[in-house]
């Protein structure tokens, strides 16, 4: 009989690694009843950047499109995502033609205007939803559904694309789908998937590096016929996507004036909230070196601009410090992105492909020019799907993931927006922290050998492994100390900087939130950094 019972379970295996499509829509589902109910919640001006963009692509011919200075909100992003905007105007000029006309529908704010581009956030949430798809069906039940919460129901892209406005769900899909096709060795389709990523938005192009030596040591790095061949595919199909994407405008003549508008090098290093990278330590070493100076008598001449007066300069304006230009900053994200490099060359494996991409768009956010506090999302993101790997990682990015949800809450500083970003964030943290645990409480890895001896995760260490046999999921003092840290910064601002400042040093409470999530960022770039060099 026990032959049999074998040769029958041979026959009929069992599939714990096919995923309950109904249970993903299930979670998908949730999500977007709670976009909903958002729906009248606060927007930002991005509410009426992309409403304009309707009426730009649906009012003028193609060759217009980069050129119309109607209102302030001018098209800057690539033609892929030019195209979307005219694919959704098409149905917004049947349930409202003033919503896409270019000069009656300037700051149009009806029901109709609001319900429409609300929607289309959480319809084109489905591409995020089938890049989270591909990347956990061959996973057990477990790790796919924390996945699921970590990206599925991440309070940061409710926070971004639901409530301030924006359609990061559909570019992170994108990214995912990329990313899942080189996890499992179709390079080609990666590489496409990628090329129409970068035409939808160039600021993703921070990762073209990775993808670049990557696709070249792991593709095409065949001998020299094949691996020519490869090469000339590879690149005949970027090139493909790329003509797609801009060919009309070259037809046109216009290249130089859609790179000028997709590259506007003259806003200036930071945004006049300061995204907590490393720059904010830069500014911040100017005014105490000038503070100082000024102190000693030496007379320091203010710059015309000020990364406090919430505006966004024409420049950098450091009183002491040399100034930055994007030169500078384009040369840091590269020697920054050096070490992956090196290693994506040496050893290119699928399997680490997620985490090089995600510290490539770590990198760009902690050295590039102009960056937005948004644009931790595309690392986050990405991070969401490797934290299931090993105990190290999961609590890395407990760490990292409450860190930047935090970072973003000056977007929402209307106070009736308050206690949806506070819980918002409380949810997150308990979900994720009831994930790990019920994951790492039974994690195979921690399973007895035959040998006596206890199996490792491929990126775990001796640390990971008796912090999980004292009960699962748990993380140092280190990480509660900074989180407490961060709390305590929050009710600096809130509560007590009204009572103790009143109206006195306004940019204060701002610039603390930049400051200290800047740790906290500069901190996992290192860990990241660590972990490639040890993989």
């Amino acid at each position: 009989m026990e032959p049999q019972t074998t040769q029958t379970i041979l026959k009929n295996p069992s599939k714990p690694n096919n995923p309950k499509l109904s249970e993903l829509w299930w979670f998908f589902a949730a999500a977007t009843c709670v976009k909903l109910l958002l729906i009248p919640a606060y927007r930002s001006t991005d509410f009426e950047v992309h409403r304009h963009w309707l009426a730009i692509t649906n009012s003028l011919p193609l060759s217009q499109w980069y050129f119309d200075e109607t209102s302030l909100w001018t098209l800057d992003y690539p033609p892929f995502f030019a195209y979307f905007e005219r694919l959704l105007s098409l149905f917004a000029n049947l349930i409202d033609p003033q919503m896409v006309h270019l000069h009656n529908g300037l700051n149009y704010t009806s029901d109709t205007v609001v319900y429409f581009q609300r929607v289309s956030v959480c319809v084109s949430d489905l591409c995020l939803l089938f890049g989270v798809y591909r990347l956990t069906r061959r996973l057990d039940h477990v790790r796919r559904r924390v996945k699921w919460v970590l990206v599925v129901w991440s309070p940061m892209l409710l926070i971004v694309d639901h409530l301030h406005f924006q359609y990061n769900g559909l570019l992170l899909g994108v990214l995912l789908v990329s990313v899942s096709c080189l996890e499992e060795g179709r390079d080609l389709m990666g590489g496409f998937v990628f090329a129409v990523l970068l035409c939808f938005k160039h600021l993703f192009a921070v990762a073209a590096p990775v993808y670049f030596v990557y696709l070249l040591r792991h593709y095409c790095w065949k001998g020299l016929v094949k691996g020519f061949g490869r090469l000339l595919v590879m690149g005949s199909v970027v090139v493909a996507v790329f003509a797609v994407a801009y060919g009309p405008f070259v037809y046109h003549g216009q290249m130089k004036q859609v790179i000028h508008r997709m590259f506007p090098f003259g806003r200036g290093l930071c945004h006049a909230y300061w995204a907590p990278n490393f720059w904010v330590f830069y500014i911040l070493l100017d005014k105490v070196i000038a503070f100082l100076l000024g102190r000693l008598g030496i007379n320091i001449q203010a710059p015309a601009a000020s990364f406090t007066g919430g505006l966004v300069g024409d420049s950098s304006p450091f009183a002491v410090l040399p100034q930055i230009t994007p030169e500078i900053t384009f040369i840091m994200v590269l020697l920054a992105l050096s070490p992956c490099l090196i290693k994506a060359w040496r050893d290119p494996r699928p399997v680490m492909i997620t985490r090089w991409v995600a510290y490539a768009y770590t990198c760009g956010f902690l050295f590039g020019w102009h960056v937005h506090e948004k644009a931790s999302l595309q690392f986050v993101i990405p991070l969401a799907i490797v934290a299931v790997q090993d105990l190290d990682t999961a609590r890395h990015y407990f760490f990292l993931s409450i860190v930047s949800c935090y970072s973003l809450f000056p977007l929402l500083y209307e106070s009736q927006e308050y206690p949806i970003k506070v819980l918002l964030l409380l949810l997150h943290s308990m979900l994720m922290w009831l994930g790990f645990s019920a994951q790492f409480t039974k994690d195979k890895t921690l399973e007895m050998e035959p040998s006596g001896k206890r199996k490792h995760s491929r990126f775990g260490s001796n640390r990971s492994t008796a912090a999980a046999q004292k009960g699962g999921f748990v993380i140092g003092w280190e990480i509660w100390s900074y989180l407490v840290g961060l709390l305590l910064v929050e009710i600096w601002g809130q509560f007590l900087h009204p009572i103790f400042l009143g109206d006195k040093l306004p940019f204060l409470p701002l610039m603390l939130i930049s400051v200290y999530c800047s740790l906290g960022v500069t901190y996992s770039f290192l860990w990241q950094l660590k972990q490639i060099l040890v993989s």
